[in-house]
């Protein structure tokens, strides 16, 4: 039913596009082509959104892998951060530096900001969730550290916050968002901005992904000179 502004009903359109959902007989075999066809169009976006973004932003993601490799030239480490799935991306990153997979490669300091739950709760607690990366960059973050943080819409408060304590205590900065970058890429807050111009939050967490794994992948090659000084007590 079509209500006189012309704007079709919800349920409606959920109907319409899921018929089997709303009771009746189900026709399987047109429920298998439906959920095949949508399988094909998911990862063709996938793919599409993730071309689409390296082809417009390559040069950016170099530029945050000579940024991360000058960090641990000078010494420095990495700190991560993010929310809810991002936090996982989080983790993902800090994995990715200080265990790494290709033989040959050394470990890499890296801190997951979101790992200790009990400092994170008990901040959150006390003085709100805003606060709780800030206080941990305040104890563990020196002059010249870096700290990457991924958030889909760009607009988290925690991840703003700490990128305002970063910057005054002199951390590169860098951002992972999606859709138009959210008020991360409006601030000012960031040294690099890399922004997946998506509609869809699971299109946007894939493209992260390969994103971080080509930026992991390009500062060990950044520092491949400075290998054997790096790796000198890796197992």
């Amino acid at each position: 039913m079509v209500p006189h502004n012309g704007a079709m009903d919800p349920g409606d359109t959920l109907q319409d596009l899921y018929p089997f959902l709303h009771g009746g007989r189900t026709d399987e075999a047109a429920l298998e082509r439906a959920l095949l066809e949508s399988v094909r169009q998911k990862a063709q976006d996938s793919v599409d959104t993730k071309a689409r973004f390296f082809e417009h932003n390559a040069a950016g993601v170099v530029a945050v892998a000579h940024a991360v490799a000058d960090i641990y030239r000078r010494g420095g480490r990495l700190f991560a951060m993010g929310n809810g799935g991002s936090s996982c991306d989080a983790a993902h990153i800090a994995v990715e530096f200080l265990h790494p997979v290709t033989a040959g490669r050394p470990a890499l300091a890296v801190q997951n900001l979101v790992a200790d739950s009990a400092m994170m709760s008990a901040v959150g607690n006390d003085i709100g969730y805003a606060h709780v990366f800030v206080r941990q960059l305040i104890a563990l973050a020196r002059p010249g550290d870096g700290l990457i943080g991924i958030s889909t819409s760009g607009n988290s408060d925690n991840l703003l916050a700490a990128f305002a304590k970063a910057r005054e205590m002199g951390l590169v900065t860098i951002g992972l968002s999606g859709h138009d970058g959210g008020k991360m890429a409006a601030s000012g807050l960031l040294d690099h901005s890399l922004v997946v111009d998506s509609p869809s939050i699971h299109r946007i967490q894939e493209t992260h992904v390969a994103i971080y794994h080509i930026i992991w992948d390009l500062t060990h090659t950044l520092l491949a000179g400075e290998r054997g000084g790096l790796s000198r007590n890796a197992p």
